[in-house]
C-alpha cells in the first residue's frame, strides 16, 4: 500500500498507508487528519480539502483540470503548490507523497 505523510496545519506529521485508488481526502478523512474537512465530500465543490503538495512531487500528479482550478480560487491562502485533495488519487506512483494541509477551517 502506497505510504502518505500528510503534515497538519499545527505541523504534527502523520504517516499513513492508504489503499490505491482512494483520493488523498477520503485517505486523510479515514485517519482523521485534522484540517480536511471535506465538506463536499470529494465532489470538487468546496473546496475544504486543499492542501500543499510538497514541491518534489508536484510533476508526478496528474495536471489539475478548469473544475479544480476554480475551486481553488476561492481557497484560503492559495499557493502555486495548491491542489485539491479530493482531486488526487493515490497509486504507486504517489507512494511517499508529502502535503500539507492548508487552513480549511479559518
Amino acid at each position: 500500500m502506497p505510504k502518505v505523510t500528510y503534515i497538519s496545519n499545527g505541523g504534527d506529521r502523520h504517516d499513513v498507508e492508504l489503499d490505491q485508488g482512494l483520493s488523498l481526502m477520503e485517505g486523510g478523512v479515514n485517519n482523521n487528519i485534522d484540517g480536511i474537512v471535506a465538506e463536499c465530500g470529494g465532489a470538487c465543490a468546496c473546496a475544504t480539502c486543499h492542501c500543499y503538495v510538497d514541491d518534489a512531487w508536484l510533476e508526478r500528479l496528474p495536471p489539475m483540470d478548469d473544475m479544480e482550478d476554480c475551486m481553488l480560487d476561492a481557497a484560503l491562502d492559495r499557493k502555486p503548490n495548491s491542489r485539491l485533495s479530493c482531486q488526487i488519487e493515490i497509486s504507486d506512483q504517489l507512494d511517499g507523497i508529502v502535503i500539507q494541509v492548508a487552513d480549511n477551517e479559518g
